[in-house]
C-alpha cells in the first residue's frame, strides 16, 4: 500500500507541474514534504488516505516541531498535505480533508531586508559602463527595481513580453496568473541598450529575453549569482539579491505613494496581507497619513 501511496503523491506532483503550472522551486519543495508524510505513516502503519484522521496530521506536526523545524516550512508541508487532499478528493481517492482543520504554530512576521534609495541608485548608476555581461545585468537590475518581478518571473521573460512602445511587460507569475506592469524609462533604455549588445552572443534564434554567452536562457541561479556580484563589486554591505531588489521596489513605492492596493496589484500578490508583511511604511509616514486624512485627527 505504500507504493500505492507513492505513486498518487506521483501524480500529484504531475499535477501541480502541467495543470498548476507551479514553480520547480515549490514542486520540489512540496516533494520533500510529502515525503516526509510518507515516513510518519510508515511508521504509524497507516496504509491508505483514508486512514489518515486529524489526529494523525497534529502528531505529525507536532513531530516536525520536535524536530526542530522552522514554523514556516511547517506552515508550508502542512500547505502541501492539503493542497494534497484536495486533489485526492477530486480524484476521489478521499472523502475528507483531515489537515483542513490543524493549525501550525504561529511563525513571527518579519520584514524582509531591503536597500534603501541611495544603495539602489549607486548600484544601477556604477553598472551602466562595461561590456556585455556589465549590459545585460545592468538591464535586470533595472527591470527588477522597475517593476518588482519575481526571480522566476523575469527569468521566463522573452523579448516579446516587453512592450517598448508603451512601456509595459507582460508577465505570467504564480500559479500561471497573468499581470501587465508598467516599466520605467531607465529600464526601457537599459533593455534596449542590452539588445542591441545581445547579438554579440549570437542569440538570434533565442527567443528568452535574458541569454548566457553560450545564446541560452539565463537560469535562476546565475541572475542570483550576477546580482551578487555587482552588489560586493559596489561595497554594498548586504546582500544584493533579487527579493531583495523586489522588496526595495514594493517599499519605495509604498512610501512615495502610500497606496498598498496599487503596491499589491503591481507585485501579483492574491492576498493584500501578504502585501502589508512584504513592504514597510515607517511610522512617522503613517501618522502623517492619518493626521491629513482622518475627520477626527485633523487639527483646527
Amino acid at each position: 500500500m505504500a507504493n500505492e501511496l507513492k505513486q498518487d503523491i506521483g501524480q500529484f506532483l504531475h499535477y501541480l507541474t502541467q495543470e498548476k503550472r507551479m514553480s520547480s522551486h515549490t514542486v520540489t519543495n512540496y516533494q520533500r514534504d510529502l515525503k516526509q508524510l510518507l515516513a510518519f505513516c510508515e511508521q504509524q502503519d497507516l496504509s491508505s488516505w483514508q486512514a489518515i484522521k486529524s489526529s494523525h496530521i497534529r502528531q505529525f506536526i507536532a513531530q516536525l516541531n520536535r524536530q526542530g523545524l522552522a514554523g514556516r516550512s511547517i506552515q508550508r508541508s502542512l500547505s502541501a498535505i492539503r493542497s494534497l487532499y484536495r486533489f485526492l478528493i477530486r480524484e476521489q481517492l478521499a472523502d475528507n480533508n483531515p489537515a483542513q482543520a490543524v493549525q501550525a504554530p504561529k511563525v513571527k512576521k518579519r520584514l524582509p531586508a531591503t536597500l534603501d534609495v541611495d544603495q539602489m541608485n549607486a548600484l544601477l548608476d556604477n553598472t551602466q559602463q562595461g561590456n556585455v555581461i556589465a549590459s545585460r545585468d545592468h538591464a535586470m537590475m533595472e527591470l527588477f527595481y522597475s517593476s518588482g518581478l519575481r526571480l522566476a518571473e523575469l527569468a521566463n521573460l522573452n523579448i516579446r513580453d516587453v512592450d517598448f512602445a508603451d512601456q509595459l511587460v507582460y508577465v505570467t507569475g504564480k500559479g500561471n496568473k497573468s499581470r501587465v506592469i508598467p516599466v520605467g524609462t531607465m529600464a526601457i533604455t537599459a533593455l534596449k541598450n542590452w539588445l542591441e549588445q545581445r547579438e554579440k552572443w549570437g542569440g538570434y534564434e533565442q527567443t528568452a529575453l535574458f541569454i548566457t554567452q553560450q545564446g541560452r536562457r539565463l537560469g535562476l541561479r546565475s541572475i542570483q549569482k550576477r546580482m551578487s556580484y555587482w552588489g560586493k563589486k559596489q561595497g554594498i554591505s548586504d546582500q544584493v539579491h533579487p527579493h531583495r531588489l523586489r522588496h526595495a521596489f514594493a517599499s519605495h513605492m509604498l512610501e512615495a505613494s502610500g497606496d498598498l492596493r496599487a503596491v499589491q496589484e503591481l507585485l501579483g500578490h492574491a492576498d493584500i496581507s501578504t502585501t502589508q508583511i512584504y513592504t514597510h511604511v515607517d511610522f512617522q509616514h503613517l501618522a502623517k497619513v492619518y493626521d491629513a486624512a482622518h475627520p477626527r485627527a485633523r487639527k483646527k
